[in-house]
């Protein structure tokens, strides 16, 4: 039992030093070496204790702490996102990726502010800066769990540099969304752009839905699962996953319109589908390809594509923008608040963690939403 310098007993492997009042806690981790934690307080040093034999039992802490950032990484991504889909770790790759030939090489205990800003600078975009900067924040953050680091210098990196201004969302305004449908009918997505549309999933949602997910009865759609497509060890490979949250996990009302679609969707999938056999695991997808395999963001983006080309040869005086499918649920959501449908159940619907979520995105003013409160105003000021 180690002594505070006062006397006070501070228990197993905590001392505290005489020439500074540092306090000190010592114990064997799971390589047969003592490890040696150092903070101002008592409390401190508890905790830090506490933290790093629980790293060592879960074997999450790292042999030196002498490593560079590349070896950390590494480490990291494998123990301390061990549970994370393989889409995200590929997300945190990507963004760790930047900064990679800048800092992977240091030391971790060698790293300071401006050499991480220096990198950070490097990058071309804030929306870049601002990724990158939250994987080395969560790196750094368990590093100093893990008693590596003595401080989390990227906390302190600014990402806002460029400073570009940020493009508003593509929103489908009512005239486009009915010529774009009327040029996508004879399309094999016509009915996922119409479920889109009228239900505010996202495409990997769209991907994911299996039949059984559909009661038509009580007219909803229930979201259980995303279907993920990501490289894994050099193949692409489809996932289909839970939805990350709770709140993602929800149920949708379903428009007539949206069943229509559904049902329209049945039957053509009966129809091609009987001589192609469904992937292992993919047998009850609503939306698939034309070999009957799981559907992409990719493949249906080219679609898309496809029918805007035909859109601008039709109506080459309609200044019809490029849009991605994210755009559809940018649509839903704009649609139904333009509805006045309170914002707590659109934000429901679309499956948000956070009102404010739903807040920040879908808070502004379309081009439909401004006619509609100048006849507003129009009929009041006729009947005054």
């Amino acid at each position: 039992m180690g002594k505070s310098l006062n006397g006070k007993e501070l228990g197993k492997g905590i001392s505290q030093r005489k020439e500074d009042g540092l306090y000190i806690a010592r114990f064997i981790n799971r390589f047969g070496k003592r490890q040696v934690i150092y903070d101002k307080t008592y409390n401190g040093v508890q905790k830090k204790l506490r933290e790093a034999i629980l790293a060592d039992d879960k074997e999450i802490n790292v042999v030196s702490n002498n490593m560079t950032l590349d070896e950390w990484f590494e480490k990291w991504i494998n123990t301390c996102k061990k549970n994370c889909r393989s889409n995200t770790k590929d997300t945190y790759a990507r963004h760790y990726k930047r900064v990679r030939k800048a800092l992977g090489w240091r030391k971790l205990n060698k790293l300071n502010l401006v050499v991480m800003q220096e990198a950070i600078n490097q990058l071309k975009t804030d929306n870049e800066r601002k990724n990158s900067k939250k994987i080395l924040v969560d790196m750094l953050e368990k590093a100093l769990a893990s008693d590596l680091i003595t401080k989390n210098v990227a906390k302190q990196i600014t990402t806002e540099i460029t400073k570009e201004e940020k493009k508003p969302r593509r929103v489908l305004t009512i005239q486009e969304t009915n010529i774009f449908l009327e040029e996508a009918k004879d399309t094999y997505y016509y009915n996922l752009f119409v479920v889109a549309l009228e239900t505010g999933m996202r495409i990997g949602e769209l991907s994911g839905l299996q039949w059984e997910d559909i009661d038509y009865k009580n007219k909803i759609i229930h979201v259980k699962h995303s279907m993920t497509y990501f490289s894994k060890d050099g193949k692409y490979t489809f996932e289909l996953h839970p939805t990350k949250t709770n709140k993602g996990m929800r149920s949708i009302p379903l428009t007539e319109t949206a069943i229509k679609a559904l049902k329209r969707q049945y039957t053509m999938k009966q129809a091609f589908s009987n001589d192609k056999e469904p992937m292992n695991g993919f047998e009850n997808l609503v939306f698939v390809t034309k070999n009957n395999r799981p559907t992409t963001q990719f493949l249906v983006t080219e679609c898309i594509e496809g029918i805007l080309k035909k859109i601008h040869t039709h109506y080459p005086d309609l200044a019809f923008e490029k849009f991605s499918p994210h755009c559809f649920r940018h649509t839903f959501a704009t649609r139904w608040l333009e509805a006045q449908v309170p914002l707590k159940t659109v934000s429901a619907i679309l499956g948000h963690s956070q009102l404010q979520l739903t807040t920040d995105l879908y808070m502004h003013v379309t081009q439909d939403s401004l006619f509609k409160g100048l006849e507003q105003y129009e009929s009041l000021r006729q009947v005054g």
